[in-house]
């Protein structure tokens, strides 16, 4: 993993609302994907074969669901 790239802003999972919650997992799945790809340049070129391909557009919302599912319980559904 590169030195750079922090998977876990501000190192925590806890968020005082849902919404915040959602935008960390956003932002996850986007760090994930920019690890897997570290290349700004060639993530670019893949952008719009994904903005345009159903499944891989589901499969990303399946990521951030994961991401999401994994804070929510990390902040006790915000009970």
């Amino acid at each position: 993993m590169s030195d750079q790239t922090i998977l876990i802003p501000g190192n925590s999972l806890i968020t005082d609302t849902p919404e915040e919650g959602r935008a960390l997992a956003v932002k996850m799945a986007r760090l994930t994907i920019k690890l897997t790809q570290p290349d700004a340049e060639a993530r670019d070129r893949l952008r719009p074969t994904y903005a345009n391909d159903a499944a891989m557009l589901i499969a990303i919302g399946q990521t951030v669901a994961l991401e999401f599912a994994t804070i929510a319980q990390a902040n006790n559904y915000w009970r």
